[in-house]
C-alpha cells in the first residue's frame, strides 16, 4: 500500500464528516424559521378570533341599538294614538305600532343569535390563546435546542477542519492536490475500495497486476481506476511468500 493511501482515506472520512455537518447547520436556520413561521401562525390566529369577536360585539351593539328605534318608534307611535279624532287614524297608528314592534321583536331575536354566536367565538378566542401559548413553550424550547445543536456542531466542524489540516501536512503536496482535484470530480468520494478484481465505485475490473501492487509493502505508485478515476487502495491483506525448507524439510525462519 502506499504510504499516502491511509492519510487520504483520512481525508476522505473527514471531509465527509464536514460535507454532512455543514449541510446539517445550513438547515438549522431554516428549522429556525419554520419555528417562528409555526408561532407567527398561531399569532395570527388569536388575532383573526379576536377581531372576529370585537366584530360581532360591534353588531350586537347595533342590533341592540336598531331594536331600541323600533320601540321608541312604537312608544311614539302609542303616545299619538290617543289625540287621533278618527277611526282610519287610529287603525293606521296601531298598524304603525305593530309594525314597530314586530320590527323591534325580530332584531331583538337577532340580538339573541348574535349573543349564542359572540360564546361561541370567545370560547374559539379563549382556546386559540391557550394554542398560541402552548405554541410559545413547544417554539421556545425547540428553538433553544437547534441553538444549542448548532453551537455544537459548528465546534466539531471546526474540530474536524483542523484535524484534516494536520492529515493534509502529512500528504505530499503533489499526491494531496490531486486528492483535491478528484473531490472536485467526486466530492466525499475520490477514493475508492479494490476489492474482489473490481473498482467499488463504478464497478470496473481492475488489472490482477494493479491488484497485487496495491496490497503490495513496497508500493510507491498511485493507482487510479481507468473508468471513474478515483484513486485506488486495497484494504485486502499483504500477501507474504511462505518460508522455504532447509534440507531437511523443516520451514527457515
Amino acid at each position: 500500500m502506499h504510504p499516502a493511501i491511509p492519510h487520504l482515506l483520512e481525508l476522505q472520512r473527514l471531509d465527509q464528516v464536514i460535507a454532512a455537518l455543514t449541510t446539517h447547520l445550513d438547515s438549522l436556520p431554516k428549522r429556525l424559521r419554520e419555528a417562528d413561521a409555526q408561532l407567527n401562525g398561531a399569532r395570527v390566529a388569536v388575532a383573526l378570533a379576536k377581531e372576529s369577536l370585537t366584530q360581532a360585539l360591534g353588531q350586537r351593539k347595533k342590533l341592540e341599538l336598531d331594536a331600541e328605534q323600533w320601540k321608541e318608534r312604537a312608544k311614539k307611535y302609542r303616545s299619538q294614538s290617543s289625540a287621533v279624532k278618527t277611526n282610519e287614524a287610529y287603525k293606521a297608528l296601531q298598524q304603525e305600532i305593530a309594525g314597530a314592534e314586530a320590527e323591534a321583536s325580530k332584531i331583538e331575536d337577532q340580538v339573541l343569535e348574535q349573543m349564542m354566536a359572540i360564546e361561541e367565538i370567545e370560547r374559539r378566542v379563549k382556546r386559540v390563546e391557550a394554542e398560541l401559548r402552548e405554541a410559545e413553550q413547544v417554539v421556545a424550547h425547540e428553538k433553544k435546542q437547534i441553538e444549542e445543536q448548532y453551537r455544537d456542531e459548528k465546534t466539531k466542524k471546526a474540530a474536524a477542519i483542523a484535524q484534516r489540516d494536520e492529515i493534509a501536512k502529512k500528504v505530499p503536496e503533489e499526491t494531496f492536490d490531486l486528492y483535491t482535484r478528484i473531490s472536485r470530480k467526486h466530492p466525499g468520494s475520490p477514493m475508492a475500495e479494490a476489492r474482489d478484481g473490481q473498482c467499488r465505485a463504478c464497478g470496473l475490473r481492475v488489472l490482477p497486476h494493479t491488484l497485487q501492487l496495491l496490497v503490495s509493502d513496497t508500493d510507491e505508485e498511485l493507482f487510479r481506476c481507468e473508468s471513474c478515476g478515483r484513486l485506488l487502495y486495497s484494504l485486502e491483506p499483504i500477501p507474504h511468500a511462505a518460508p522455504k525448507p532447509n534440507a531437511d524439510g523443516v520451514a527457515g525462519s
